[in-house]
């Protein structure tokens, strides 16, 4: 997911700090819980994820250590959740790119549905498509397609990355609306978001948080939602469903565990885990962030999975993404 503020990266720290001075009764109930996080320090992922740190710890008995393992859109880090020993002691919290990779990477080491547990869904972070208003005067989604389709190939559209969800959910509605656009890959958000600012693209689509500042300065203009429902800081701010085009796509976080692991240890993380993101001070948390709480069973995680990876690779094969 998209880097989020430095306020709520310093917010994770102290939750950190928090959790050394812990009683010691409570690390005496139980070993840690190593979370994996694949993804880099400060990022959306990893502030969600220590925001709810202290919480879990309370809900399941045991001190949690967070650690970060970027690289390969998330690859490396979930490689070694993937190689745990099932044992309800090692965690990870991934994002859509752990069924986004299976479409784009040529070669994969490991399974993304058969070798991991799903434990929940835990988190969505909306998407708006936005775009530089000086180059595209588009009030609405209707209107931005309207001038995009009056000059086919003529405008371009930015993303996080080859490849990654940004580009997807923008590919999404370029298909949607039968559009033609040049793709603009950049490596990572904050290059993203400069550019489309300074002119030297044209539309993308952001995470919520990530763009909330410009959209209120009025450098960047949201003409659509792309989730299913509209985003509660943009209530007037319509959907592309409610627009006439077929795309849903957001951010979500889940918590897994590797394969094997017990009913009992897949239970007793996902009561802890769920509780704990319920908790006042973790939705609280979600809210500042502009996050939305949707806690899961697993069943319905891995429903989601199956089908979220089957949508991506259908999409990345008409988009025709590939990475080495």
């Amino acid at each position: 997911m998209p880097s989020i503020h430095r306020r709520h990266f310093i917010g994770g720290l102290a939750a950190s700090a928090a959790l050394l001075a812990l009683p010691g009764h409570v690390s005496a109930q139980g070993s840690p819980l190593r979370v994996i996080v694949p993804a880099s320090a400060g990022s959306g992922q990893d502030v969600m994820v220590r925001s709810a740190q202290y919480a879990m710890s309370k809900a399941l008995g045991r001190p949690v250590v967070v650690e970060d393992l970027p690289g390969s859109g998330g690859i490396i880090g979930t490689q070694q959740l993937v190689k745990a020993a099932p044992d309800g002691n090692t965690i990870a919290f991934v994002s859509n790119n752990h069924v986004v990779n299976p479409a784009v990477y040529k070669k994969m080491p490991y399974d993304s549905l058969k070798d991991i547990t799903p434990i929940a869904i835990l988190a969505e972070t909306p998407f708006v498509l936005v775009v530089n208003p000086n180059r595209l005067p588009a009030g609405n989604a209707r209107e931005l397609v309207a001038l995009i389709r009056a000059k086919p190939d003529h405008y371009n559209f930015a993303s996080s990355g080859n490849g990654t969800i940004l580009h997807l959910a923008a590919e999404m509605f370029v298909d949607a609306a039968g559009l033609k656009a040049r793709h603009i890959p950049y490596k990572g958000v904050g290059a993203m978001i400069t550019d489309l600012i300074g002119g030297q693209v044209d539309f993308g689509v952001l995470a919520v948080p990530a763009v909330q500042p410009h959209l209120k300065a009025g450098t960047l203009r949201a003409v659509a939602a792309t989730g299913a429902t509209r985003v509660p800081s943009l209530p007037n701010l319509p959907t592309l469903q409610e627009q006439g085009l077929n795309v849903t796509v957001g951010g979500w976080l889940a918590a897994i565990g590797p394969a094997g692991l017990a009913t009992a240890q897949v239970k007793r993380l996902h009561d802890g885990i769920v509780a704990a993101w319920t908790s006042p001070e973790v939705k609280k948390a979600m809210a500042e962030q502009e996050n939305i709480l949707r806690p899961s069973t697993p069943e319905a995680a891995a429903a989601l999975f199956a089908r979220e990876q089957a949508r991506y690779a259908e999409l990345v094969r008409k988009a025709g993404v590939t990475l080495d």
